[in-house]
């Protein structure tokens, strides 16, 4: 595209690889070796090139201007220099600003950019990538490891490791857990470690914490040759206030709002994008894209959308200025998500585009073309919330509150849904997951499996924060690491082993991921047994075979729990959460459940089950019911005397307490 082309572009909000024209670049001018140097300054009086290798005279490497574009070639530089855009606004005063574009910065508490030059690198993951082009998500396992780079694990003397070292530990650590992605909390370079990286200044700059561009390169390489796909959390609803950032850029709003009433969030202390500013729009799709073509990142989880969509979020009446129709909805900001995601889709078909939208925004997960935003999936915020609420009654309360563990059915197949138990949900005196289960560590531990069955049952995509693999007790610190010395205890080693098994239990049952997203995947069995505890359902593969879960949320162990079923001959027990090797007291169905024709919950046929405290079992069906069985008189007699309706077979689908 000539240079004339890339400004039309820039200017229409249509230029999404604007990483190539902007920023620094080696090049080779006037037969002279160098960089050349663009920013988008539209009010700027000048601006110049700074750093130690000028002594930060603003009058030494002056930019030209060629409408609200500087550029400037500067011959001599070397990679890794630091420098800065000295940027003098139109009130006079000289601001300081790392690139916009820049690809590498200087280790906080510095905030100057690096001349990097990002081509050179050697990829060898082709292999992983033709694969997952075969595997659409919709019909495959995903099952999402969320992970903070800082905090997983850190050195003897409290240091970060490196990217290299990280993908190494990382990767191997994933894999054998059974994992298939990893989705890391922000790298885009933040000045605040506490931030977690949300409120970042270096939107094509992974943080120089962990090493260089390429060694994140590296990283992303290495996880795919070990078959683990990487999400980014990336953050376009806002940006940190910090004066080397994008903030009142060149003395005047530039990337945010310039109404007040729309620049702000002000519980975050940051600016709002202006999403109806056409250069603005190019720099974000250009980022978006950046990171899936450069890095070959394989989705972005798109932080805070609900605070892109809602112009009176977080905000009182009065504090917020109407749609031109009047009404709350960020009409600039619908438009930029669809254009976000044809962008993603553009770039790489395959690719995950996953929304953490918190309200019921409809057709989050639909087609533009549709109406819809054209995520192709979403983080389940109700669900979390429920659950977590759930998990910290006391076992008595939770029949008064079973519509926690039901009521995301009432709504699962209107959006493609991720179920995320995230870093959000272990913070901020939340306490840990499995510091939210009641009773003492045995049972939270055994609580703690009973939960995650359910969650790898349950319709939709999987995500969990690290930490609860290996029984982590204290909430997270991002200041520290996991408390890698449980696995010293027994207990914890064993919650490993569960972790591992479940994982892999899940990658290979297709009835648990094929059909995630409609209803020909997933069947009530018991949805309304308060009084105990329980839910039982199917689900289902694309073949039509069923697995049977069953979860006990109660801390009583049943024996002869009867539960309505398909005509299987039997029903065969494939994973259970109490075995021995994982800590438990090996409450389950070591022999074949034999299906018996005797009606309950409006079906013809039943099995009586075995299901463990705080809980879950997983049964397959097999076979069918010989028509003879099905001939026998009795049987028939007593299938017509006690079928009847699912709500009135209290004491029979309860079974025994032991």
């Amino acid at each position: 595209m000539a240079k004339s082309g890339r400004a039309s572009d820039f200017h229409g909000g249509s230029l999404t690889d604007g990483w190539r024209w902007f920023g620094a670049h080696p090049a080779r001018e006037r037969e002279r070796d160098g960089w050349r140097f663009r920013v988008w300054a539209p009010h700027a009086a000048a601006v110049s090139v700074v750093g130690e290798f000028n002594g930060w005279d603003i009058s030494a490497a002056p930019l030209e201007r060629d409408g609200e574009i500087w550029s400037g070639f500067i011959p001599g530089l070397a990679g890794y220099t630091s420098y800065k855009y000295a940027v003098t606004g139109p009130d006079g005063q000289v601001r300081y600003k790392a690139d916009p574009y820049g690809f590498h910065t200087e280790t906080r508490p510095a905030t100057a950019s690096k001349l990097y030059d990002i081509e050179d690198f050697r990829w060898t993951d082709g292999a992983f990538r033709e694969k997952k082009g075969a595997h659409p998500v919709y019909s495959s396992p995903l099952n999402i490891y969320e992970v903070h780079l800082g905090s997983w694990r850190r050195t003897a003397d409290g240091g970060f490791y490196d990217y290299r070292t990280i993908a190494r530990e990382l990767a191997a650590y994933v894999k054998d857990l059974g994992y298939n992605a990893v989705e890391l909390l922000p790298v885009t370079e933040h000045p605040l470690d506490d931030s977690w990286g949300y409120q970042c200044t270096g939107y094509f700059a992974p943080t120089p914490r962990y090493g260089t561009p390429e060694d994140f390169m590296w990283f992303v390489d290495h996880m795919h040759k070990s078959g683990i796909q990487v999400i980014l959390d990336w953050v376009p609803a806002h940006f940190c206030k910090d004066e080397q950032g994008l903030y009142e850029f060149d003395g005047a709003c530039c990337y945010e709002y310039e109404d007040p009433k729309k620049r702000e969030h002000a519980g975050w202390g940051t600016r709002v994008f202006d999403y109806g500013r056409p250069e603005v729009v190019s720099f974000l799709l250009s980022s978006a894209r950046f990171w899936l073509e450069m890095y070959h990142i394989d989705g972005l989880r798109v932080d805070a959308v609900a605070s892109m969509l809602y112009l009176d979020y977080d905000r009182k009446d009065g504090e917020w200025t109407p749609n031109r129709n009047g009404g709350k909805e960020n009409l600039e900001a619908i438009e930029f998500l669809r254009s976000l995601n044809r962008t993603a889709f553009a770039a790489d078909p395959n690719v995950l585009m996953i929304a953490e939208e918190s309200t019921a925004w409809p057709l989050v997960t639909r087609p533009p073309e549709a109406g819809g935003l054209g995520f192709n999936l979403k983080w389940n915020m109700g669900w979390m919330n429920d659950m977590c609420h759930y998990l910290k009654l006391d076992p008595y309360f939770r029949q008064y509150h079973h519509k926690d563990i039901t009521f995301s059915m009432m709504y699962a197949f209107s959006e493609n849904y991720v179920l995320p138990i995230s870093h959000d949900e272990v913070v901020h005196m939340k306490g840990s997951l499995v510091g939210k289960m009641p009773g003492d560590y045995e049972n939270q531990l055994r609580s703690l499996r009973g939960f995650y069955a359910y969650l790898l049952a349950h319709p939709g995509k999987k995500l969990m924060f690290m930490g609860p693999e290996i029984g982590q007790w204290h909430e997270w610190d991002a200041n520290g690491q996991l408390d890698w010395y449980l696995l010293d205890q027994e207990p914890n080693r064993q919650t490993l082993a569960f972790f591992r098994a479940a994982n892999r239990f899940y990658q290979k049952s297709p009835e648990l991921w094929q059909i995630d997203f409609d209803w020909r995947g997933f069947e009530w069995l018991v949805p309304d047994d308060n009084h105990n505890n329980v839910v039982v359902f199917l689900r289902r593969d694309e073949r039509g075979r069923d697995l049977l879960c069953a979860v006990n949320f109660s801390p009583n162990r049943y024996e002869g729990y009867r539960v309505g079923v398909p005509a299987h001959r039997k029903y065969t027990e494939v994973f259970n959460t109490d075995a021995p090797e994982f800590g438990g007291g090996g409450w389950g169905n070591g022999e074949p459940v034999p299906v018996e024709r005797v009606g309950s919950h409006g079906k013809e046929f039943s099995v009586q089950l075995r299901i463990p405290p705080f809980g879950g079992v997983f049964l397959r069906g097999e076979g069918k019911t010989p028509a003879a069985q099905a001939a026998k008189g009795p049987a028939r007699r007593s299938a017509k005397k006690t079928a009847r309706p699912a709500a009135a077979a209290g004491p029979a689908r309860r079974g025994r307490e032991q």
